[in-house]
């Protein structure tokens, strides 16, 4: 065991530097748009049955494996498992959140370019199809596109400069208590709106003819997929922080609390987004349409549009940045862990090599515009993104599982022992069966029905 092991300096971090890893875009433009979608209520109560079944369990391992190695992935596998067969598989907590920040990086320098242009005025006088013009062009542009990713790359190589506990630990609490103030606030705001009833209906109220339309089991899968991907295990992100933290706290209530508060953001999200969409009488969106162009012009009708709609590009600014930072430092961790550098010669070639890796995604929109990777209407950014979401993410938690379960690997009697260290709720052993046998069939599903929507 290393024991010049960084460790995070409070309880709080490692909960708020945990969330803000796995709250990211996803969760606050893709969450509202699928609850409403498939009915509200009744798409709710599935999430939350697939949270708790599926992505928690693995959530509670990734911080056990972490904790009980004190090491990344890159390591984990090593000093827990008995035999090699498993080592082979420590390259996921690698390639994986590399691929990852290949194309979140350029889209959160997307957010942050927003935050500025509105909070400055150059959206304001645009009409609605003038902003959808203007977000097509800004992705036309490589070079400012590339610069506003040199500029998100820049803050998190300062901040992950600065060490984990007064720079990671820090900056996350700082944004991560930013970013639910300003959710609160802007909540508050919405529900003052006079669109909140039918806001609120779209997005909760029970509709079982929505479900017929979509389809129940299309339904299920985009459930099961939501929840399996919100909190981002597989990739080994949330070992890293597990190795950081000390036995004073069990680790299942710890993934409790970080999986409420990550459905509590994406839940509040739709909150602000709905009822604002309504009062303007703009159609709800989904993905970047939402975002970049649909709130865009709910702003510009918006009374105080300018303070609010930077306010909002700023609540989003944050939860792309605390993505960005716990997984470059996962990355730097396990360039540590692997090659035995040093951290400062981590930082620099990880976020050295990043500076280049971005250029594909940004270029995608433009001079490799024609490079269609699914067909027509595909960009570059959309295989990045499944090979991560597709493959990695659900392969690794497939991986881990049957690691924490099987005896050839670290074993469930050893998973357990160092879940339960530690004060607070303790792991239901008696999942051994559904979580050795049923969920690795479930993950498959989750695998092939991804593969289904693309090919």
């Amino acid at each position: 065991m290393n024991k010049t092991r960084d460790q995070l300096a409070s309880r709080l971090g490692f909960l708020l530097l945990s969330a803000g890893c796995a709250i990211g875009l996803g969760n606050v433009w893709r969450f509202p748009y699928v609850v409403g979608k498939y009915g509200g209520l009744l798409f709710l109560v599935a999430y939350f049955f697939f949270l708790l079944a599926v992505s928690l369990p693995i959530m509670v391992m990734e911080f056990s494996a972490g904790r009980a190695s004190q090491k990344t992935m890159a390591r984990c596998y090593h000093e827990l498992s008995p035999t090699k067969s498993w080592r082979m598989f420590s390259w996921f907590g690698y390639v994986g959140p590399f691929v990852l920040m290949m194309f979140y990086i350029p889209i959160a320098g997307w957010l942050v370019s927003y935050c500025y242009n509105i909070a400055i005025g150059t959206l304001a006088p645009l009409n609605p199809q003038e902003v959808g013009a203007y977000f097509e062009n800004m992705l036309a542009q490589p070079i400012p596109m590339y610069v506003w990713g040199l500029i998100v790359t820049g803050i998190c190589y300062v901040i992950c400069a600065l060490g984990v506990q007064k720079g990671i630990e820090r900056y996350a609490k700082f944004m991560m208590m930013g970013l639910l103030f300003i959710l609160l606030v802007l909540a508050g705001h919405s529900l003052t709106l006079s669109g909140v009833k039918e806001g609120l209906t779209f997005y909760l109220a029970p509709n079982f003819e929505k479900i017929q339309e979509a389809g129940l089991f299309n339904m299920i899968n985009d459930a099961m997929n939501q929840a399996f991907f919100t909190l981002s295990v597989g990739m080994g992100g949330m070992m890293i922080f597990g190795s950081y933290l000390n036995k004073e706290k069990s680790l299942t209530g710890e993934a409790l609390y970080i999986g409420a508060l990550d459905t509590f953001v994406a839940f509040m999200a739709g909150i602000i987004i709905f009822p604002a969409c309504f009062t303007f009488g703009v159609e709800p969106g989904a993905g970047p349409s939402l975002i970049f162009i649909t709130l865009p012009n709910v702003f510009n009708e918006m009374n105080g549009g300018l303070f609010w709609g930077t306010l909002f590009f700023v609540f989003m600014s944050f939860a792309a940045l605390t993505t960005v930072i716990g997984v470059m430092e996962s990355i730097i961790a396990y360039s540590m862990d692997a090659l035995h550098w040093s951290r400062k010669k981590s930082i620099n070639i990880n976020f050295g090599a990043m500076f280049f890796l971005i250029l594909p995604c940004i270029l995608g929109f433009s001079v490799w515009s024609g490079i269609k990777p699914f067909g027509e209407g595909s960009v570059i950014l959309d295989l990045l993104d499944f090979i991560v979401s597709n493959n990695i993410l659900p392969l690794g938690g497939l991986i881990l599982l049957l690691f924490c379960t099987h005896k050839s690997g670290w074993g469930f009697e050893n998973f357990c022992k160092e879940a339960d260290t530690g004060s607070g709720a303790k792991f239901p052993k008696w999942l051994y069966f559904y979580l050795a046998y049923i969920l690795p069939f479930i993950i498959g599903i989750i695998i092939l029905q991804g593969y289904s929507r693309f090919f």
